[in-house]
């Protein structure tokens, strides 16, 4: 009975405020401690201590997921990286590309208006013609041109570039033909130095970059730098083309000529596009009329008679 007393003899009401009470008690303190702090600061100095004590712990907690997002973020800015220098490999390849093509445009265009003032000096008459490719002897100095009997060529015309005489068409297709080299073994021009007019026969030597001007007596007057142009006596070239310019004259007294060798004013192979001179007949040379030439003159009968006088004697005689 003593027990059963003791457990009971606590007091009705120890168990203290409400739920309520204490939600009320404790809002009423707290919106008194933000007023009280709002209007005299009283708990910065409490807010700072805890800030600087729960900093580190913050610190701690957050720095698996700064390091993990640093992984991944370098990995991608390197991917990202890799992808841009990817590109701007791509677009230096292209404006590289587009760069040398307007280059080479510009280029052909300054030649193109250079051969253009070319065949206007020879009256428009030549054919614009462009190298297809080179002949199939390697040794041969010749090329194949993208014109032919369609356009009107024929063999024997005269061919030139922008800088002087290249060469002559000596075999024409329908569509092609084939145009010999001023270089080429006894391929033959006549030229004039320039300086003086001395006229001369440019031979080809079969070798690039060189022609012989054979039969230079020693005497001549010739020199190094002279420049070689068409003298028109041939019928076939103009006068006045570019032909080479001389690079070496040797003089030996053993022998009755000069050794001459020229370096040809026109590469083809430097260039795409040439002109084939058009031939016009009865207007490029004069031709004599030969036939009338050979027949006797016939005298007109109306015509007074020519008195003819007659032979003088020597009437010397003869000593014996």
């Amino acid at each position: 009975v003593g027990l059963q007393v003791s457990a009971y003899s606590e007091p009705f009401f120890t168990r203290g405020l409400s739920p309520l009470a204490r939600l009320t008690s404790f809002s009423l303190v707290a919106i008194a401690i933000m007023i009280a702090d709002h209007h005299f600061q009283l708990l910065s100095a409490m807010r700072f201590t805890i800030g600087a004590v729960l900093n580190p712990i913050e610190q701690t907690l957050m720095m698996p997921g700064t390091v993990v997002r640093g992984v991944g973020g370098y990995f991608a800015e390197q991917q990202r990286l890799l992808n841009e220098n990817r590109e701007l490999r791509n677009q230096v390849l292209e404006l590289a590309a587009q760069s040398q093509q307007s280059t080479l445009m510009l280029a052909e265009k300054n030649y193109a208006d250079t051969l253009a003032e070319a065949r206007s000096r020879l009256g428009g008459r030549g054919v614009v013609a462009e190298i297809v490719r080179d002949a199939r002897n390697p040794f041969a100095r010749k090329i194949i041109i993208n014109k032919g009997s369609t356009q009107g060529l024929s063999a024997g015309l005269a061919v030139i570039g922008a800088n002087g005489v290249i060469g002559q068409v000596t075999a024409v297709g329908l569509t092609t033909a084939e145009v010999t080299l001023t270089s080429e073994k006894d391929q033959s021009e006549p030229v004039m130095v320039v300086r003086n007019g001395l006229r001369a026969i440019a031979v080809g030597t079969g070798r690039e970059g060189t022609i012989d001007v054979p039969f230079i007596p020693l005497g001549a007057d010739i020199q190094v730098g002279d420049a070689l142009v068409t003298s028109g006596i041939d019928g076939t070239y103009p006068a006045g083309l570019a032909v080479a310019t001389v690079t070496q004259v040797e003089k030996n007294p053993a022998s009755p000529f000069a050794r001459v060798s020229a370096q040809p004013a026109a590469a083809p192979d430097h260039h795409r596009f040439l002109v084939v001179l058009m031939r016009v007949e009865g207007a490029d040379y004069p031709r004599p009329d030969v036939t009338s030439a050979d027949k006797k003159p016939v005298r007109d009968a109306s015509a007074p008679p020519i008195p003819v006088t007659p032979a003088k004697r020597d009437s010397r005689k003869p000593t014996r």
